[in-house]
């Protein structure tokens, strides 16, 4: 056997210096079988079409022809033959003879192929006809008639792109004219519009392109680079005859349309003013959705999480997820109580989770819409995180089990920049979800925004092509059109777990909603829709013309589904009371009682047997695989931390370890993303080791340390802050027997995902009565590091704290309930032991609620911000507030000040208060915990001290930080009879009853002496930093600040 490495190769004459070479090759189609061809070292002319371009086409010819001689023009038969019979050097590679040859003659193995100067004309035909092929699989989709109205360019492009033959005339860009029409032209193994035939005349080739390419259904795939999945789109799309429906399957689509578009009519006879964003002009989408459902469902997949925009939300909540109609209904009536409490949300946003029977394929499936706020695309990655959590827990590494879609808007899908994050997510290890199908509602506006001043792109869904997601525009209006492509998209996602876009391109039958008045700024547009027949009626006209159905029956069909919207409206008038409840979209079975009540009130002791932290201690500063070399500077960090296990006690990364490794120990599966955290963006962490000789392999001692412990996942992410929390939110939603935390590279930059803190974690219990554990680590801290590394905003985090400043809580069970009753915990621990024990109770409370830790930054090798073994042992637990222990406590009765703080300005406190010799004089109280606030214990600090003034000292600026939250708080706790200094340097106080016979003084101004207020939240000079920091510790110390004040 003998073959080159193209066929070109095999046919190029070599140079004197080269030898006969036999060299195997196996072409991805069907064996064949290759002959020799002698080959001879003397020098002979290259002919032009066996070189470049043209090389191509003779290898698909050559390989034609050895499949079947008969396949290819007798010219080429001749030439072959005659190259595979040894003709003499210089003559077997001339050009082929003309086609009049007389096949007689192939006997003689040394025939004279003799040049023909027509041949050079038939390979440049042959090559046009392959670049017109090629042409439509790239372009056809511009000239697609994608529009219903026929009114827009779906690629706002009115022009047509010159290689496309939409004219006889435009044959003269490949040098074809009408005369080439009737030729006959071998196709190449690029294309399937064949069918059974290799070869078909020019006519019909490009017939069949247009019916594949520029019909009602435009294919974007060219630019993936994998050319098994472009044969598999080709396949799809190209085959004759492939888009074909039985009789029952167009009843069903029918069906669905029926379903579809009565809903939507019966909403608007009930209550035509009210805004329910509905789908009228794009009726389809059910049947789409409905359809990539059946296919997933078919193939494998038993869980469908899916994410969508308010329009439409109604119907696929009614026809897709199948909710009780009298539950949608009754959402209508404004007289309705809500049983549960929290804001609730509009009936538009709300979620659901629902398992059934798929009727088509008979097999249960369970399907969760994920509720969402107004804020267009921001549920993806939340989406996306919770079918990555649902995955994981099912053990579905594939995601053969468990899919998502996502539905879009035109417009938000180009101009919003989450969704270019999420798909920069989806082929990310740690992040992946196997694919997910997109499915674009293309209505061709936003809001009353024309699309050509809306995106710079030809389509709304070239974001898409980052990921080499194959797109699929398709007419709205050609209901079977629709349902092939959904078809195939589905089958996509599960043969090459990838990513796809459906472009459902509709229009919008009304406003932007039902009380918008559209013709103000779209009058053509609309003119046109006034008068456009809606989907149903066009398709339920074809099909009975086509005899599918007859008039009577579709009648039918509609009065059926009328009558069950007509009973499920009379069933919703007993409704008296709303339950968001039951729309929950992630329910957690077996966690709260039936009532979805906590089971208890009480939260066990965090702390641990000194058995466990040694020997979490112990796998933390070691390597626990053999023949793995680590780098000489983190030896030193490992030999570290075996040092503080010697002498029982941690810093704050050992602390972290001890506190994920116990967990991991009862089961609980712990999860830590965020940009840099296998690391730790300062060094410290060393969760992921990586051999310093053996490229990419790397080590997790957290998943060394017990034998059946749960898994430990810890994974940089990309560079994004909006999309990966997002992300995160949506794995803590799948289950509350996970720690999830994700970790800033600095603590602003949290504001970049402040949609998903605003919207999601901080009202998400309130909105949708969906309970959320997810951890956020903000790093926070003035260390004259300039204005963007400093701080972590906690004044807007306590700015939404639901707790009232100016009520004492009366609580039986004060730390827990509290907890209950909050919408997230905010805490700045200012010791490892302290953070120990929050990240240990946040998952050993009977209920879920968002944390927020700021973490430090310099703390994290402060020589003195160690804890000690006891104070992490059994019965020890958080502490909300830490008291002074030192000689200030010993004497209460003689401080003169207490200084309230949180977080790292307690080591620059008490460096500054023994500096001073004043421990006797002035007593530090950490909060440890600001949200909920500690009522309770800072009024057991308060009159501890009877004489002493109270001072809130931070290290942030006057109007940033704690200082807003904390001060209606601590006036409040003290019951507004004491006078309390805010700064320093800022007096708040009020007539009042007396407290330990001290009486409060007049009203009085208010006065700063520490950091000023500032838009910036930290000084970039570092001399000014330290100035600041020194005028601050002066004025909390010196105990005549106030003294005018008094």
């Amino acid at each position: 056997m003998f073959n080159l490495r193209t066929c070109a190769a095999k046919l190029r004459p070599l140079s004197a210096s080269q030898t006969v070479k036999t060299i195997s090759q196996h072409r991805p189609a069907a064996p064949r079988t290759f002959q020799q061809i002698r080959c001879y070292s003397a020098p002979v002319a290259a002919e032009p079409f066996l070189s470049g371009t043209s090389s191509n086409y003779v290898e698909e010819m050559y390989y034609a022809w050895l499949e079947n001689p008969k396949s290819v023009h007798k010219s080429w038969d001749i030439f072959f033959r005659n190259a595979n019979a040894g003709a003499a050097p210089g003559t077997a590679y001339q050009s082929p003879p003309p086609l009049t040859t007389s096949l007689s003659t192939l006997s003689q193995a040394q025939f004279l192929v003799q040049a023909q100067p027509n041949v050079d004309k038939l390979v440049e035909d042959h090559l046009a006809v392959q670049s017109l092929i090629r042409a439509y699989q790239i372009r056809g989709h511009h000239v697609a008639q994608l529009d219903p109205l026929g009114i827009l360019d779906a690629d706002l492009d009115s022009s047509l792109p010159a290689d496309i033959i939409t004219s006889t005339d435009k044959l003269g860009f490949y040098g074809l004219d009408e005369s080439d029409l009737d030729k006959v032209f071998h196709l190449p193994t690029t294309t399937f519009i064949g069918g059974n035939e290799s070869a078909l005349p020019l006519r019909e080739i490009i017939r069949r392109l247009e019916m594949a390419y520029c019909q009602h259904i435009g294919v974007e795939f060219m630019f993936i680079n994998d050319l098994e999945q472009c044969q598999w789109i080709r396949q799809k799309f190209e085959t004759p005859g492939i888009m074909q429906f039985n009789n029952e399957e167009k009843r069903t689509l029918l069906a669905r349309l029926v379903r579809s578009t009565r809903f939507e009519e019966f909403l608007h006879r009930k209550w035509s003013s009210e805004k329910r964003f509905g789908l009228e002009g794009c009726e389809v989408l059910i049947p789409a959705l409905k359809t990539i459902i059946d296919k997933s469902s078919e193939k494998g997949v038993d869980y469908v999480i899916m994410g969508m925009p308010h329009r439409g939300r109604l119907n696929v909540l009614a026809n897709v997820i199948r909710k009780e109609l009298e539950q949608i209904f009754c959402q209508f009536d404004s007289k309705l109580e809500a049983a549960d409490e929290g804001s609730g949300d509009v009936k538009y946003h709300l979620g659901m989770y629902h398992r059934r029977i798929n009727r088509v394929t008979d097999r249960n499936i369970t399907l969760s819409l994920v509720a969402n706020p107004s804020h267009l695309e921001a549920a993806d990655p939340v989406v996306q995180g919770k079918t990555k959590a649902e995955q994981f827990y099912c053990g579905d590494t594939e995601g053969k089990k468990v899919m998502s879609i996502l539905l879009h808007g035109d417009a938000a899908f180009a101009g919003q920049g989450i969704v270019y994050e999420t798909f920069h997510l989806s082929d990310l290890p740690s992040y992946t979800t196997h694919g997910t199908v997109h499915v674009v509602v293309n209505n061709q506006i936003g809001f009353t925004t024309d699309p050509r001043m809306a995106r710079s792109s030809p389509y709304p869904t070239d974001v898409a092509r980052v990921v080499n997601a194959p797109i699929f525009h398709v007419n709205a209006d050609d209901p079977e059109a629709v349902v092939y492509v959904c078809n195939v998209a589905a089958e996509w996602r599960s043969t090459f777990h990838k990513d796809v876009v459906v472009d459902l391109v509709c229009y919008r039958r009304n406003g932007h909603n039902e009380m918008d008045e559209p013709m103000f700024t779209q009058p053509l547009m609309y003119k046109q829709i006034r008068k456009q027949k809606p989907v149903l009626q066009k398709y339920a006209e074809l099909l009975i013309s086509q005899g599918v159905v007859n008039q009577p029956e579709y009648e039918e069909e509609i009065a059926k589904y009328d009558k069950i919207c007509e009973e499920a409206h009379a069933r919703s008038k007993d409704e008296k009371i709303l339950h968001i409840k039951h729309w929950l979209d992630s329910p957690w079975p077996g966690f709260f009682t039936l009532d979805g009540q906590p089971r208890s009130m009480t939260c066990p002791s965090t702390g641990l047997n000194e058995e466990d932290l040694t020997h979490i201690g112990q796998v933390a500063s070691s390597v626990p695989v053999e023949d793995f070399t680590i780098h000489g500077g983190l030896s030193r960090i490992l030999k570290t931390r075996g040092e503080m296990v010697k002498n029982r006690t941690v810093d704050w990364a050992l602390a972290e370890y001890m506190a994920f490794g116990s967990l991991l120990k009862e089961g609980i599966h712990i999860r830590l993303s965020g940009q840099d955290v296998e690391r730790g963006t300062f060094s410290h962490r060393h969760h992921v080791l990586h051999d310093q000789n053996v490229d990419k392999r790397t080590c997790i001692p957290m998943n060394h340390l017990w034998p059946n412990q749960a898994p430990y996942t810890v994974c940089n992410s990309s560079l994004s802050e909006y999309g990966v929390l997002g992300f995160e939110l949506g794995f803590a939603m799948a289950s509350p027997n996970a720690l999830v935390l994700w970790e800033a590279q600095f603590g602003d930059f949290h504001n970049t995902a402040q949609c998903i803190i605003d919207q999601f974690i901080c009202p998400g219990q309130a909105k949708w009565v969906r309970q959320n554990g997810i951890v956020l680590l903000l790093p926070h801290g003035m260390e004259g590091m300039g204005p963007e590394h400093s701080s972590a905003r906690p004044e807007r985090f306590l700015q939404m704290c639901n707790d009232d400043p100016d009520v004492f809580p009366k609580l039986d069970d004060f730390d827990v309930r509290q907890l209950y009753d909050c919408n997230w915990i905010v805490v700045n621990c200012s010791t490892p032991a302290n953070f120990f024990h929050v990240l240990r109770r946040q998952i050993l409370l009977p209920f879920r609620k968002p944390l927020i830790i700021f973490t430090p930054k310099s703390l994290l090798r402060h020589p003195e911000a160690r804890s000690s073994f006891d104070d992490m042992l059994p019965g020890t637990h958080f502490l909300r507030v830490i008291p002074d222990s030192g000689p200030a406590a010993q004497s209460p009765e003689q401080v003169k000040r207490v200084l309230f703080c949180t977080g790292k300005v307690y080591y620059d406190l008490t460096r500054e208060r023994k500096a001073r010799q004043m421990e006797a004089d002035v007593a530090i109280t950490r909060v440890e915990q600001l949200s909920p606030f500690p009522f309770d214990l800072l009024q057991r600090e308060a009159q501890k001290y009877p004489a002493a003034e109270l001072v809130w000292c931070q290290e942030e600026h006057k109007n940033q930080g704690y200082y807003d939250y904390v001060k209606p708080r601590l006036r409040t706790t003290i019951n507004r009879a004491k006078p309390v200094w805010y700064g320093p340097g800022v007096a708040w106080c009020r007539v009042g009853r007396a407290l330990g016979g001290v009486t409060s003084p007049p009203l009085l101004s208010h006065r700063y002496a520490g950091r000023e207020p500032a838009a910036a939240p930290a000084t970039g000079n570092k001399k000014t930093h330290l100035t600041e920091l020194q005028r601050l510790l002066d004025t909390a110390f010196n105990l005549d600040a106030f003294k005018d004040l008094a």
